[in-house]
């Protein structure tokens, strides 16, 4: 057997809920940019599950039809030497004219099917449509899409609809081309249950197979679920008539996530609202089948030899996505890469791996029901407006090319973690930090952290712990930064495959009497670990500030304008980028600003909510405006651009621009406290601070790095905060009279 091929997808869902139609192709900007099949053709793939989609050629009327997009694209994929597996409805419902339960949709369907094979006669490779089970459960069963039924029947006839709709236009694209293949995806789980709901899971794991079992005309009178089928209104006729003209898939296309194997149980106390449903004879929990302790997921390698076996064609990973932090992305694809090549190995049929969301997916943490932006990166991050490639793309041009992975893939994921179960709820874990595991087991390529005692340092120990990253968090008596003979003998040590520094100086107004301490910890020592990185080949990242401008933009400043700090600590900090990267271009210099964090006390909104919640007054300056940054956030995308290999100089800051007051008065509000009478904002020449300070130092980036608003993230500092802001008893007595009666009862 050849080797396991490495294929692509691009996320091109357009559903409709209500009105409103979602496309994903304008979303991440693909619709406009040509180019970006250029990056995708880097990574060495082969076939490209690609979208000629029914509501883009022929929105307003079948008749009326739009050849240009698509023509440009397939023409360019050919001119690359990469194959279109085309796709002509993915998770829609259609154009205006039609939907699922339209009795006319397969006809209107197969019409469409044909006219795009006599435009592209030449594609070989087609996907009718995406994962009609999934579609089917989504629109008609749960009403979530259009068109919003929740019932059997209408599951059912839109499963159908979909199904014969495949068989129809399968038909006439073989008119025209009649060597087409058919490469028939859905989502392959499996569902675990209590005793008492094995039932309910039985018929489940039934009907995971239906999309694939209808096309091979394998739904008989025997089959496990001709009575259901029957019993929801679907004719005997239409039934044996897939039966009598089976049109099987050529391919099987599985999709298979984290979250696609499900564990119900009845017992709901032990598990969220939001999770519980219901048959005509229970109620229950349906929760990801990983998050439960007592429950071994089957996994993918299992799932992939049944499909092997069940229909003995060749078989497709045609969707390998895990929306998650960088490392895990890359753990998961690795994953579902070794699995294939092991079967393959072992004889089984299985042909690639489909990198799937190759530009990432916005908005499927609400299933696709609102339009937030929530963006999902994907092998590449889009939100500059230009492609670049993460450390999944890295990843996947060594994967194809069978060579070795970085060994942060091939650590475990999450869902491998023995912190990966929810339910029951788990014991509170104990803080730990410094080498979390013997450096033996790391094969000697942990992460450096520098800065034990701050709290950039500490939070990145945390949060590398949160994700898997083998790390050893520095003290300077275990590393004195800007002593070289002291950075050898720890590079030496730890033989770490990365750099994190996160010690400095940080009192800005001491340095201006303290400048040679300053210029020693914020300019020497990280020069001094940039140099010795870069003779060791070891990835390195500092951090710089929003100090090193001079506040006279009005706007927020980006990566390509001019510093010109204005104080001996933003001066320190500038000398540092400018021979940092001299010595290391490879080097990643992060500007941040007026950061916090739920883990210390060592923050302006700490103080500023302490404040407010003991009554007392809080000073904060009314007219320096600065970009607030929450700590775990400005973590986890260091960690990222870390693992892309970025490099240069890149601002990472939340989004909005507050003034120090706004910034306690939107704090105070998000916590539900009173900032009025005590926040008192001051002119910042009245607090004659000794350093003097720029009149605007917000932050906004060109590279397309966007965290959450501030607002968010003050939600989120209260939730992770360690401590609770709330006014005393005494204030809370004065506040409300009826505080007594109501401890009382």
């Amino acid at each position: 057997m050849g080797n396991l091929e490495l294929w692509g997808g691009i996320e091109c869902t357009v559903n409709r809920v209500g009105e409103q139609y979602f496309d994903q192709l304008a979303q991440s900007g693909h619709a406009h940019r040509l180019s970006d099949l250029e990056v995708v053709a880097d990574l060495g793939i082969k076939k490209l599950r690609y979208p000629v989609l029914w509501e883009h050629v022929a929105p307003e009327h079948p008749e009326n039809q739009n050849w240009e997009w698509a023509t440009e694209r397939l023409n360019k994929l050919r001119d690359l030497s990469i194959d279109p597996i085309v796709g002509l409805l993915h998770h829609g419902s259609g154009p205006q004219y039609t939907n699922l339960l339209d009795p006319d949709f397969p006809e209107k369907f197969a019409t469409y099917a044909k006219s795009v094979a006599r435009q592209f006669p030449w594609v070989t490779h087609y996907t009718p449509i995406n994962e009609p089970l999934t579609t089917a459960r989504f629109s008609a069963l749960y009403g979530l899409w259009y068109p919003h039924a929740q019932d059997d029947a209408s599951f059912v006839k839109a499963l159908y609809n979909q199904i014969k709709g495949t068989q129809l236009a399968m038909q006439a694209i073989r008119e025209i081309t009649p060597e087409a293949k058919l490469v028939q995806t859905d989502d392959l789980g499996y569902i675990h249950a209590t005793p008492t709901l094995q039932y309910q899971a039985d018929f489940e794991n039934y009907r995971r197979w239906l999309s694939w079992d209808l096309l091979a005309g394998k739904v008989n009178p025997q089959h496990p679920l001709w009575d259901y089928l029957t019993g929801s209104q679907l004719s005997t006729e239409a039934l044996l008539d897939l039966v009598n003209n089976p049109c099987p898939a050529d391919i099987i296309g599985v999709n298979y996530y984290v979250t696609s194997e499900r564990y119900l149980d009845e017992h709901l106390i032990q598990y969220p609202v939001h999770t519980h449903g219901s048959n005509d004879q229970h109620r229950y929990a349906d929760v990801e089948a990983v998050r439960v302790a007592s429950v071994t997921p089957v996994g993918l390698q299992q799932l992939l030899t049944d499909a092997c076996d069940r229909y003995n064609v060749p078989v497709v990973v045609t969707e390998a996505h895990l929306g998650c932090s960088r490392e895990e992305q890359m753990r998961w694809l690795h994953e579902v890469w070794d699995s294939g090549l092991f079967l393959r190995k072992q004889g089984k049929n299985v042909l690639a791996v489909t990198a799937w969301s190759l530009l990432g997916a916005y908005d499927w943490n609400t299933l696709l029901t609102q339009n937030n932006g929530h963006y999902e990166c994907g092998v590449f991050d889009v939100r500059s407006g230009t492609p670049r490639a993460t450390a999944a793309a890295h990843l996947l041009k060594k994967l194809a090319a069978g060579q070795d992975a970085h060994h942060i893939a091939r650590l475990p994921g999450w869902w491998k973690r023995s912190n990966r179960a929810l339910y029951p709820e788990p014991q509170e874990a104990t803080e730990c930090f410094g080498l979390p595991v013997d450096l033996e087991e790391l094969s000697h390529t942990p992460l450096l952290i520098t800065g034990a005692t701050g709290t950039l340092g500490r939070a990145f120990a945390r949060i590398c712990e949160d994700r898997g990253l083998p790390y050893v968090l520095l003290t300077r008596q275990d590393m004195d930064i800007a002593d070289s003979a002291s950075v050898e003998k720890a590079l030496t040590k730890y033989k770490p495959w990365a750099l994190v520094n996160t010690a400095g100086y940080v009192r800005v107004d001491d340095a201006e009497n303290d400048s040679m301490a300053c210029y020693r910890e914020n300019t020497q020592g990280p020069v001094c670990l940039a140099r010795h990185c870069q003779a060791r080949n070891i990835a390195f990242v500092t951090f710089s500030s929003d100090l090193v401008f001079n506040g006279e933009k009005a706007e927020p400043y980006t990566e390509t304008d001019q510093p010109n700090p204005v104080n001996v600590y933003g001066r320190s900090k500038l000398l540092a980028e400018v021979q940092v990267l001299a010595a290391m271009p490879g080097a990643l210099v992060i500007r941040t600003s007026a950061f916090f964090g739920p883990w210390d006390e060592h923050n302006f909104v700490f103080h500023a909510l302490r404040a407010f919640a003991h009554r007392e007054p809080f000073t904060a300056v009314e007219d320096a405006k600065i970009t607030p940054t929450y700590v775990p956030d400005l973590v986890s995308a260091t960690l990222d651009l870390l693992l892309d290999q970025a490099h240069g100089i890149w601002h990472v800051a939340n989004q909005g621009t507050y003034t120090w007051a706004e910034l306690a008065d939107l704090a105070a509000k998000v916590a539900g406290l009173e900032a009025a009478p005590h926040l008192q904002p001051v002119p910042q020449k009245d607090v004659n601070l000794p350093a003097p300070r720029p009149a605007c130092t917000a932050l906004a980036s060109e590279k397309g790095i966007h965290l959450p608003s501030v607002e968010d993230a003050l939600r989120r500092f209260l939730w992770q905060s360690e401590v609770c802001f709330r006014p005393p008893v005494a204030a809370l007595e004065d506040q409300d009279p009826s505080f007594e009666m109501a401890a009382q009862a």
